[in-house]
């Protein structure tokens, strides 16, 4: 059994493309959308609330925890891994892999205030080459967007432009998506990018991937996945390179429990956008 936690839906997005290559897993996911967003908040309250779900999740008989929350990792996941003896699986703004993909050499990181503020980010973002910058803009607005499931008006277009055209103007020719609700945007993140400068061409890069492949071979590493079955894994993310967005099945849907501790109906509404 897996388990998958954020501050509300988003985690969603880590959440089918796990889905895409450990089809056959069972998992649950649980939305601390009572307490969304986690952004502003201090790192002792996150890591209590990481704590609580971490115990939920480990008495459910959850073998491995994914912490898929950019804000959570920085202020829990050391702790929760000296705390409980189980692996954890965390999130990280994929700074690295836009390295090697800027042709500008200026890097945009979109995130929450909270996974900014981080050291984690900040020694990443310190560890770059020289010749390579990077510039960073909280996605206001963002997580609400997602959570509320406006994902396509004219206000969430705006808003949406508001974070992304100062990155732009900087000379960003890549956006990393440094939360893990913003992939849900990512149709108007790219659209912001294309009307901005037409001339231009802009990558952006969502980590889940790279997190599902993580989490693979973490769960090989301690006995939860065979062989075959990562190799199996690992060919299903390769093919996924440049695919659509994954929908999971009616079978999928019956193998996934569902958590909040608030409303359950946003987690439902996103949940909806990726299935087949």
């Amino acid at each position: 059994m897996i388990g998958i936690f954020d501050s509300g839906s988003g985690g969603l997005s880590v959440y089918r493309e796990i889905a895409r290559i450990l089809p056959e897993q069972r998992y649950i996911y649980v939305s601390d959308n009572a307490h969304c967003p986690y952004g502003g908040k201090s790192p002792e309250y996150i890591r209590g609330r990481a704590s609580l779900i971490s115990e939920f999740l480990s008495g459910r008989g959850c073998e491995v925890i994914v912490v898929a929350c950019n804000t959570a990792t920085a202020a829990a996941i050391s702790y929760l891994r000296q705390t409980y003896d189980l692996p954890f699986i965390g999130m990280e703004p994929a700074v690295k892999p836009a390295a090697l993909s800027t042709r500008s050499g200026v890097i945009g990181v979109l995130a929450t205030e909270g996974t900014l503020k981080a050291s984690n980010y900040l020694d990443l973002r310190d560890s770059l080459p020289d010749g390579l910058r990077v510039v960073d803009c909280v996605g206001k607005g963002f997580v609400e967007l997602v959570e509320s499931g406006d994902l396509s008006s004219p206000h969430a277009e705006q808003t949406v432009r508001e974070s992304v055209s100062p990155l732009l103007e900087q000379g960003a020719d890549v956006l990393v998506l440094g939360c893990t609700h913003y992939p849900f945007l990512r149709p108007l993140i790219e659209k912001a990018a294309s009307e901005f400068d037409p001339a231009r061409k802009v990558d952006v890069i969502d980590p889940a991937p790279a997190v599902a492949r993580q989490l693979v071979r973490v769960m090989h590493g301690h006995g939860l996945l065979d062989d075959s079955s990562l190799q199996t894994a690992l060919s299903l993310s390769g093919e996924a390179e440049g695919a659509v967005p994954y929908r999971i099945s009616d079978e999928q849907r019956r193998r996934l429990e569902l958590y909040s501790s608030g409303d359950l109906g946003s987690l439902e509404r996103i949940l909806g956008l990726i299935r087949k």
